[in-house]
């Protein structure tokens, strides 16, 4: 994985400067360690007319592997083979830009202490990058460059010289010339290469939302392609795209009216502000139930489908809830909770009131016998239709907690999402979404099958023509109901659903 900066001088502003720039002497080869493998810089020319730095990238195939786990991770092309086979080593990605935020670091930042009065300094540059991947081709590659003031020459490599009937391959050689300071074209490389690449070989998280930010500063605000650039580079994951997106728009605003993004942002004075800041969802739906676990007075309670535990955490700090078991299907949810609670930190007298257990709401489990409480929040829109009895089984006919708490989204909201596509759901593993009337119907069913009564909230502000974002149910076993399920086998009297049919 190869790329070079070009420049040129003259005597009185010799092309060696290229060196103070980058903190690394025209007379020295350098390497650096990376996490997939070593990153070396070195020159192959320098004098006064011209200067040319290159970064070598080589790349670990086994740190590769044994780092993404051969899945493809962030999106990595071709994954289903990339523990044997990939363009890694090769090819421009997210692994080089890396590697230019690691080694050039100051210069990205545009500090340079021993000759401060160059990183202002725009300098005639040639960036060369022989192979790049270009997802969208070579318009897509001028489309993205050329709006920043580069000259652009993106030349389609062929599948195979040998055979040039099978035409060209999805990489191009990639020529960029401008004058520029140092500092903007590491930035441009730096978002760019991963975008092109359409692809990460880490794990986008939320952090990446400031990272953008700050590369992009000064030339992302106004970019024609800002919206494909923001997607590619955040993965996909539209609650990140949709947060870059709104500070991008701030910034604008903030530059076109000459004012600070803070004055925009905070209207009012900050010491004068009395108005609430909004709540999240999240947290609201966790206040709601725990609302209702203390209006049912539960003390023992199941959290199924926990996650990584934010509502065990929130249990964990009331004492009136005295045993708290998490339920989820996924280990790796559940080493996540693990993590967030610091069980391993925790007293001995607070880990004694929590239980973490694997397990599969699509079967019956005896440990979940005997609790006050239950809560399936956002669980049930995660499972197919098909299978909703058999959940519906395993929770109300064979675990039977006296009060089970059930939120879901509001299909009939998601029209006040203004970053949500027309008939899409809120999160990709969605099955389905329910309206109002869909969900207390299901609700009102399970209860008289189960011999529990309902009643429904609202989670979130109130539309008055769509309801709230959040809907929920609270279940509360009927008097005497517990008593007919025991005389009928187990089941309540109104259901003999067979523990084969519910999960079949």
């Amino acid at each position: 994985m190869f790329l070079t900066i070009t420049t040129t001088g003259s005597a009185e502003r010799p092309a060696t400067d290229l060196g103070f720039l980058l903190h690394k002497h025209p007379d020295k080869a350098q390497q650096f360690s990376t996490s997939y493998g070593t990153a070396h810089v070195l020159y192959a020319e320098a004098d006064a007319e011209r200067c040319t730095a290159a970064l070598l990238l080589e790349v670990d195939p086994i740190a590769l592997v044994r780092r993404a786990k051969g899945k493809g991770r962030g999106g990595a092309p071709d994954s289903a083979l990339g523990q044997y086979v990939n363009d890694r080593p090769y090819a421009a990605s997210s692994l080089l830009a890396v590697a230019l935020r690691s080694v050039f670091a100051s210069a990205m930042k545009g500090q340079c202490a021993a000759r401060p009065e160059l990183v202002g300094r725009a300098l005639p540059l040639r960036i060369e990058v022989p192979v790049l991947p270009a997802r969208g081709g070579a318009e897509l590659v001028r489309k993205l460059f050329q709006p920043l003031g580069w000259t652009v020459l993106a030349e389609p490599l062929p599948l195979d010289e040998t055979f040039p009937e099978w035409g060209d391959s999805r990489y191009v050689r990639l020529v960029l010339e401008g004058e520029h300071r140092l500092s903007d074209a590491l930035r441009h490389l730096y978002v760019l290469l991963p975008v092109l690449d359409d692809a990460k070989h880490y794990w986008v998280a939320p952090d990446e939302v400031d990272k953008l930010l700050r590369a992009g500063e000064g030339w992302l605000e106004d970019h024609p392609e800002q919206r494909l650039i923001v997607g590619r580079y955040l993965a996909r994951r539209w609650s990140l795209t949709r947060r870059a997106m709104e500070r991008l728009e701030l910034e604008r605003l903030a530059e076109a009216d000459g004012v600070q993004v803070e004055e925009i942002d905070n209207a009012v004075d900050e010491e004068t502000d009395t108005e609430e800041k909004p709540v999240p969802l999240a947290v609201q739906r966790r206040e709601a139930i725990l609302s209702v676990l203390r209006g049912a007075k539960a003390a023992r309670v199941l959290d199924l489908g926990c996650g990584q535990g934010q509502l065990v955490g929130a249990l964990l700090k009331e004492k009136q809830f005295t045993e708290i078991v998490g339920l989820d299907v996924s280990m790796r949810a559940l080493h996540e909770a693990r993590r967030r609670l610091r069980l391993d930190r925790m007293s001995e007298r607070q880990s004694e009131r929590i239980r973490l257990v694997q397990g599969s709401l699509a079967y019956t489990d005896i440990r979940l016998k005997g609790y006050d409480a239950a809560v399936l929040s956002e669980v049930v829109e995660h499972v197919d239709p098909a299978r909703l009895p058999a959940l519906e089984y395993a929770v109300f006919g064979s675990a039977r907690p006296k009060s089970v708490v059930v939120t879901t989204p509001n299909v009939e909201y998601n029209v006040r999402w203004e970053s949500l596509p027309a008939g899409h759901v809120r999160h990709a593993d969605h099955r389905f979404e329910w309206t109002r009337e869909e969900f207390r119907q299901w609700a009102r069913e399970v209860a008289e099958r189960h011999g529990y009564a309902v009643t429904f909230g609202p989670v979130g502000p109130e539309d008055p023509e769509v309801g709230p974002p959040t809907q929920l149910a609270h279940f509360r076993m009927a008097d005497g109901a517990d008593e007919a399920a025991k005389a009928n086998g187990g089941e309540s009297a109104s259901n003999s659903v067979s523990m084969k049919e519910a999960a079949a």
